[in-house]
């Protein structure tokens, strides 16, 4: 499976980004997917989780409310609808596929390459 992340940029505080994670594989449909990020000097954290059907999420409290996840398993893609941005999201955002739906990072099996997502004050 070969995840390729897309749709970072800048942003002013209060505005919207949407990022997209497109897979190769056949199976994506029988995966978990997640988001997770990064900003400079710190550990990546969790973001959002979709399960396999996309009945199932669960987010980061930082972003609930504010953050929307998503899958289309007929174009393979996954989504991140991020609303009311805030200078703190700013980091690389990457996306990730695992076989069950969870919000820890060593579940995740395959990972795309991060879209860098900044936010201005």
């Amino acid at each position: 499976v070969q995840l390729q992340a897309s749709g970072g940029g800048l942003v002013q505080a209060g505005g919207s980004l949407r990022l997209s994670c497109a897979s190769s594989g056949r199976t994506f449909s029988s995966y978990g997917m997640a988001w997770f990020r990064q900003a400079p000097g710190k550990e990546r954290e969790f973001v959002a989780a979709i399960s396999w059907s996309g009945v199932n999420t669960k987010y980061a409290d930082s972003v609930k409310g504010r953050f929307t996840i998503s899958r289309d398993n007929a174009k393979n893609t996954v989504y991140l609808q991020m609303n009311s941005l805030k200078p703190e999201d700013t980091a690389v955002y990457y996306c990730a596929a695992g076989p069950i739906f969870s919000d820890y990072r060593g579940e995740y099996v395959y990972w795309g390459q991060g879209t860098l997502v900044t936010v201005s004050s």
